[in-house]
């Protein structure tokens, strides 16, 4: 992509211009600079300047007259949310991995203007401000344009508007831009089924945010080239899959309801942290067990209400999460605070050395939704028992949204009141009235290393939380890869697992358990059913070219199952009928 940059009415110094290596909804760090190249700069006059890499992704340029003119091109080839991606199809923007900027000018409004290639006719999805020309649009400062993707090409959209539930003078326009190979009949139903979540999503807050140009952008990408992602914006969000609208649109969904309650939390209920955004550095935050588990559990709850998934599949999913993080080794040594400051090292950062973070590390999107699921469940029981106010999960992130996303300053995109965590915890012992309720909440559950106990909470749903039964013995939930000399462990074994008490590690290879040879799945899964736990085992293994043996005692299988009584032939109950359906049913009022 060619870019070309003028900047007018500088100061006198040398302008020192910079490419990101931050983005906006990520918090690893990332180094655009390095696709850069042919870079080359002039003065008003036309005279050629200098500029000087003083940096990895930074340029200084002197001895101007006041206005510089910059052209580079810059290589981009990855379709998601976090890069640059052009082909002969569109251009597929991340502004941080797209332009360069100046120092000192950031508060200065910006013109962005699109070129289409040779013979095409492409148009432009973002969240940019409108001109009177469709290629032509500004940004009131660089934190804004920063935030602002773009998808330029000649995809297909559509759109509709939600009264807002506050106010029905407040009728913001909701775009789908989709770039896509499917039918139109799979882009009506997705625009029907995105209606309806979004219809859904807004009875949380009672009311939609003021969107600064009066809309809200869906961007997607569903392209066979595509890299599954979604990253949310102040008033857009960009969602990529290989997958396509006629095979998987369910799944495609779950990243559109994550994505679009971010509009509220996050991008205006903003953690202190993470405003003002920096560019140039990572941006570590205690709170996203908070700004992105509870998203979490919102995108598959509202899915959930708004009849677009089946029980079962919210059941399954409320499952896997309460059983990731009731028995995740990492638990031991980091609370979801810990977990959420070392998203640096785990949003898609990359390295080559590799890591024990299976032992060690919980992600804060799933303790962070298990923390959303437990704190809701805690309120409405606590309602039903008549003990405590009658509020939910819903009310408290409508207190966070009044108190810190629905003030605005007069910046577009800046938030005037961002959160830290201590107001996360004020405001929980105020909705409840009960300091003692949020102080035991966040000491034990957000800052300490307990896990809620779910299953009584689950029960007043009519939901049975039980362990599995019946299936013989257990070795440990260790990744393997099976091949023609056995199970190869490609990844670490799970701390106080059976596995690694008998002291396996990863990249041994499991040859024979009782001389039984283990080279499949289905071989290894009837070793371990034909015993029970408490049961020793003859192990045989490679490790670096050597054959070794080991005992193993076999544990119990410590997963769980979670079923609605009913499926058990246990009728609910009235009490159980209304905690489910006020939890789980559309909040709509029709």
């Amino acid at each position: 992509m060619q870019v070309a940059i003028t900047f007018t009415g500088l100061p006198p110094a040398a302008l020192s211009l910079r490419m990101s290596s931050a983005s906006p909804g990520r918090y690893a760090r990332h180094d655009f600079a390095k696709n850069v190249f042919d870079l080359r700069a002039e003065d008003g006059a036309g005279d050629a300047l200098d500029p000087m890499r003083s940096g990895m992704a930074r340029w200084d340029i002197d001895g101007h007259d006041r206005t510089v003119h910059v052209t580079y091109r810059i290589y981009g080839d990855r379709i998601d949310g976090t890069y640059l991606a052009i082909d002969e199809t569109h251009a597929h923007m991340n502004m941080p991995a797209s332009i360069l900027w100046g120092v000192g000018v950031e508060q200065r409004p910006t013109t962005v203007r699109f070129v289409s290639p040779p013979g095409q006719a492409w148009r432009v999805a973002t969240q940019l401000f409108p001109s009177d020309d469709p290629l032509t649009f500004t940004a009131p400062n660089l934190a804004y344009l920063l935030d602002s993707p773009v998808e330029f090409s000649a995809f297909v959209d559509r759109s509709f508007t939600v009264i807002d539930p506050s106010d029905a003078n407040h009728v913001p326009r909701f775009r789908i831009a989709l770039h896509h190979e499917g039918s139109d009949a799979d882009l009506a139903r997705y625009t029907d089924n995105i209606e309806r979540m979004v219809r859904e999503m807004v009875t949380v807050f009672g009311e939609f945010p003021r969107f600064e140009t009066g809309r809200y952008t869906f961007i997607a990408d569903y392209l066979a080239g595509a890299n599954g992602d979604a990253m949310e914006h102040r008033n857009s969000t960009v969602l990529s899959s290989p997958a396509s609208l006629d095979t998987q649109q369910r799944g495609l969904l779950g990243s559109a309801s994550h994505e679009f309650f971010h509009v509220w939390n996050v991008e205006r209920i903003r953690p202190r942290s993470l405003e003002p955004f920096d560019f140039e550095r990572v941006n570590p935050s205690d709170e996203l067990w908070l700004a992105e588990g509870f998203t979490n559990y919102y995108g598959a709850l509202i899915l959930k209400r708004a009849g677009l998934v089946p029980l079962a599949d919210t059941l399954n999913r409320f499952l896997s999460v309460i059983d990731t993080v009731r028995r995740g080794p990492g638990r031991q040594f980091r609370s979801a605070v810990d977990m959420s400051r070392l998203a640096p090292f785990t949003d898609a950062a990359t390295a080559i050395d590799r890591t024990n973070w299976n032992n060690l590390f919980i992600s804060y999107y799933t303790w962070g939704e298990a923390l959303g699921l437990g704190l809701d469940l805690l309120l409405r029981a606590r309602a039903a028992d008549g003990d405590a106010p009658a509020v939910t999960l819903d009310d408290y992130m409508r207190l966070l949204w009044e108190r810190f996303g629905r003030p605005s300053g007069d910046t577009p995109g800046v938030v005037a009141r961002p959160y830290a965590q201590a107001d996360a915890r004020i405001a929980l012992a105020d909705l409840t009235g009960d300091a003692t309720f949020a102080d035991d909440f966040f000491d034990r559950f957000v800052e300490g290393h307990e896990a809620v106990d779910y299953a009584p909470l689950l029960a007043r749903a009519g939901f049975i939380l039980a362990p599995t039964t019946g299936r013989g013995g257990w070795l440990g939930d260790t990744s393997l890869r099976f091949g023609r000399e056995g199970a190869r462990l490609v990844g670490p074994a799970p701390f106080d697992s059976p596995l690694y008490d008998a002291g396996l590690e990863r990249d041994d290879v499991l040859v024979s358990i009782d001389d039984r040879p283990v080279s499949s799945a289905r071989q290894l899964d009837e070793a371990r059913r034909t015993h029970q736990p408490g049961d020793q085992l003859r192990l045989s293994y490679l490790r670096r070219g050597d054959l070794r043996t080991a005992q193993v005692t076999l544990a119990a299988d410590p997963t769980f199952t979670l079923v609605a009584q009913e499926r058990r032939g246990q009728p609910l109950t009235a009490a159980q009928r209304l905690f489910r359906s006020s939890w789980l049913e559309s909040h709509i009022r029709n």
